[in-house]
């Protein structure tokens, strides 16, 4: 995939935060271990004169603990400690109220993304892509259906368990426009690496037509080979672990496919959303991502073509 796992820059303000924090103490720890080096080597090649009395040498030695161990050891570690107290305030809550609040939920090895409908509006739902309006806090609800999860975008935010039973809440905010990669952090079993997430950054406007396009229900296709597809759809597996709005598809095992196309990737950021991609990931699941839960859907090659026509409808 062409979005890397960038970690060393931040691109929000929590990220920022604890950037700041992280290249503190890799400084800081570079220096003991320079300084201590130093002095060892010193020590160990230093040969004092005849000259030097055994008082001025230990009074030297006195002094050397004193600073060196306890006075300077004492400023950097209260510095220290400043500075981390200062980071967790920035970073417990945003400055200002969040803008929204979406639901993260960790599947092996998935995550579904909700976003609340207000009044009459339906729920957005959506998989491993988070779309937010750039400069506005987003408050983040995290839970598992599972196993323990690590939901992490470094860009964005330091990592935040997931777990079962439990609703865990973090913030994010993106300062400027882009695709934000992310990743679980918790071993969570056999594809722990294939699971990941994607922050998208988007204007105000273009967040608004995104989000009132996820909350439209499909419609009947109206080309032949699609419309077949749809049969073959709901005569088949697909059915009982999918939903696709607007039709009798509720499952919810798997991700809900209403708007796949829009989606950048297929099966967490394993393969791109291609046609070619699409088609092999239905065919035979388990050689691109061994151990999870989708089955080999067994489909005669028209079928499958049918199947693949229907779900490019599904924008």
């Amino acid at each position: 995939m062409n979005w890397p796992l960038a970690i060393l820059t931040g691109a929000g303000p929590v990220a920022s935060a604890q950037a700041k924090l992280g290249w503190w103490l890799l400084v800081v720890s570079v220096v003991v271990v320079v300084v201590v080096t130093v002095l060892v080597l010193a020590g160990g090649f230093r040969r004092h004169s005849n000259e030097t009395s055994m008082v001025e040498r230990e009074g030297a030695g006195v002094r050397w603990v004193v600073v060196g161990g306890m006075i300077v050891p004492a400023i950097v570690l209260t510095l220290t400690f400043a500075f981390t107290i200062a980071t967790e305030n920035a970073t417990a809550a945003p400055p200002k109220v969040a803008g929204m609040t979406v639901d993260v939920i960790g599947h092996r090895w998935w995550w579904e993304v909700r976003y609340a409908g207000g009044g009459s509006a339906p729920t957005v739902i959506t998989a491993n892509e988070i779309h937010v309006p750039v400069g506005i806090p987003v408050r983040l609800e995290l839970t598992s259906a599972d196993v323990i999860h690590s939901f992490w975008i470094p860009r964005l935010a330091g990592k935040t368990d997931v777990v079962p039973g439990q609703r865990n809440v973090a913030w994010i905010q993106a300062d400027k426009p882009g695709i934000y990669r992310g990743a679980c952090a918790e071993y969570c079993g056999l594809q722990h690496s294939n699971m990941a997430a994607f922050v998208v950054a988007e204007s105000p406007a273009q967040f608004e037509q995104w989000t009132n396009a996820q909350r439209d229900t499909v419609r009947a296709p109206s080309d032949s080979d699609a419309a077949r597809g749809l049969v073959v759809f709901q005569k088949s597996s697909c059915m009982a672990c999918h939903t696709i709005r607007g039709t009798s598809a509720v499952g919810r095992i798997g991700p809900d496919l209403t708007h796949l196309v829009s989606r950048m990737t297929i099966a967490a950021g394993s393969l791109e959303n291609t046609r070619g991609n699409l088609a092999g990931w239905i065919a035979n699941p388990q050689s691109i991502k061994p151990g999870n839960d989708m089955p080999t859907t067994p489909l005669r090659g028209s079928e499958l073509q049918a199947l693949v026509a229907y779900l490019e409808t599904l924008k």
